[in-house]
């Protein structure tokens, strides 16, 4: 990592430990050793750094999400269990991230009801509360029954103070080509193979004669039966009948 200056500190200078050496500390830090825990926290601003970068679009001074960042740490050293079997980068993670979008959406420029902003920080509460007794993290459903809430109010206040993303945020650069988050949405509806079906139908129905698309159009554009089509037209319904199948033969031979 090259040289980072943030918050005055001068990250090329700040310590690097190896697995062995961490563990080795919290064992310290666990034990009251101060001086083990400033140098572990001070080893570790490098984690809380890599975190704020990933909210390098926000309009937030990096500084400020450093020291909120930091806090994140804090609580995740105090809470860490040096028994599970687990990474403390990995337990801490979470907690820092966690503490960063808090203040984004303390701070999100979108006006939401108290009711909702309070459901959420239960949510968000609850959250943290069942992280310090779980590696995993707590998914909604198990949020919502924590905290007596249902789940759709959970999931509406979690969204209501989420920080909103751009839809051309990039996901991927290689230098040359971004590929934003619109670009990774899929049209069920309106894809390409679809499209070539359309087209193709569009091309299939200039061949059926004037009289088989009057019955086509009646009959499927309309939603009229044989009977009612044979009434406006002024045929038998075993004339609509020839004269619809005539014209979706037409049609299953020009697109096939």
């Amino acid at each position: 990592m090259g040289r980072v200056t943030i918050c005055g500190i001068d990250t090329s200078t700040l310590p690097k430990l190896n697995c062995r050496q961490c563990d080795e500390l919290l064992i310290k830090i666990k034990s009251g050793d101060k001086e083990a825990r400033d140098l572990f926290l001070r080893a570790n601003m490098r984690l809380v750094l890599s975190c704020v970068g990933r909210f390098s679009k926000s309009q937030e001074d990096a500084d400020d999400l450093f020291q909120v960042g930091m806090v994140g740490l804090l609580k995740a050293l105090d809470n860490f269990d040096t028994t599970l079997d687990v990474r403390f980068s990995t337990y801490a993670v979470p907690m820092i991230l966690g503490e960063i979008k808090r203040i984004l959406r303390d701070r999100t420029s979108i006006k939401v009801s108290r009711s909702l902003r309070d459901t959420a920080y239960r949510a968000l509460k609850a959250r943290e509360r069942m992280m310090e007794n779980s590696v995993s993290e707590p998914n909604m459903m198990e949020i919502a029954e924590e905290i007596g809430v249902p789940l759709a109010e959970v999931a509406c206040a979690l969204d209501a103070v989420s920080e909103p993303i751009s839809f051309y945020e990039p996901v991927y650069s290689d230098g040359e080509e971004n590929v934003s988050i619109l670009d990774q949405l899929a049209d069920k509806k309106e894809n390409s193979d679809n499209w070539s079906e359309r087209i193709a139908l569009y091309e299939a129905l200039k061949l059926v004669p004037e009289r088989e698309m009057e019955v086509v159009k009646l009959r499927y554009f309309d939603g009229k039966t044989q009977i009612e089509i044979s009434k406006e037209v002024g045929i038998s319904q075993a004339q609509v009948s020839r004269l619809e199948k005539s014209a979706l033969q037409r049609i299953k031979t020009a697109m096939a």
